[in-house]
């Protein structure tokens, strides 16, 4: 039986993989193999160094973070996804402590100050306003003092943000550093640091594209200082990453 058309959450995420064109054991391998670099990046430069802190990733799709984390020692990490297809997807790849399910109802079993560090890659803009509002207050409630909140989503910011504010159905926002920290700052987060998602070196090839982007990334900057006459350090990537910390 297919979702009603009005949940139009439930009807695209019911079927996310298949939709994407994703749903083979090899395509999902590779994805997660070809991960690798990205995940590491996020784990040597966001992640808590204690390998034993907890840690919960909200939509963690099927598992790729998970994944390589695991492999890097952090045993104490578990992901939520409202996507039956990408658990299923991931428990057959072989990722542990993947869990179906919602993410208000994943943190609402969470007792306060319980959690390290919260992780959100590309989901906060799945979210309306007063969802996000919520989902926020629900994150701060449930970190330990000095915990962090992970975050990478579409960067308004961007020359081609609209690219990746549309790149998906469900998206309903997209950020920049200062309405991140609007958002963060309300709800109690008392440091809000954002970067940009720019190529990772690891191979000739990288370093050839980490090259051209920060050549770019200087004309893009000098556009803007002659637009605005302010000396600024934009985020020019199509998405960022946020880390906030309670």
């Amino acid at each position: 039986m297919k979702p009603a058309t009005g949940d139009y959450r439930q009807a695209i995420y019911a079927s996310y993989l298949t939709g994407q064109g994703e749903e083979s054991p090899e395509t999902i391998a590779a994805h997660i193999r070809v991960r690798a670099n990205h995940c590491a990046r996020i784990i040597r430069d966001f992640f808590p160094a204690d390998r034993n802190a907890s840690i919960l990733e909200l939509g963690c799709g099927h598992g790729a973070l998970l994944y390589h984390a695991q492999a890097a020692g952090y045993h104490n990490i578990r992901g939520v996804d409202t996507s039956p297809e990408q658990i299923a997807a991931g428990r057959r790849f072989g990722v542990g402590n993947l869990a179906q399910g919602d993410c208000f109802e994943t943190l609402a079993q969470c007792a306060d100050a319980s959690v390290d560090a919260v992780v959100a890659l590309d989901v906060i803009e799945h979210f309306t306003k007063p969802e996000l509002c919520r989902l926020t207050a629900e994150v701060a409630r449930v970190l330990k003092p000095g915990g962090r909140w992970i975050i990478h989503c579409p960067n308004g910011e961007s020359p081609f943000g609209s690219r990746m504010r549309h790149w998906d159905f469900t998206h309903e926002l997209s950020f920049t550093r200062h309405s991140l920290r609007q958002l963060l700052s309300a709800f109690g987060f008392r440091a809000v640091d954002c970067c940009e998602d720019g190529p990772v070196p690891h191979g000739a090839r990288s370093v050839a594209r980490l090259a051209l982007w920060r050549t770019v990334h200087a004309i893009l900057r000098a556009w803007l200082i002659v637009e605005t006459g302010q000396i600024d350090t934009p985020i020019f990537t199509q998405n960022l990453f946020c880390v906030a910390r309670k």
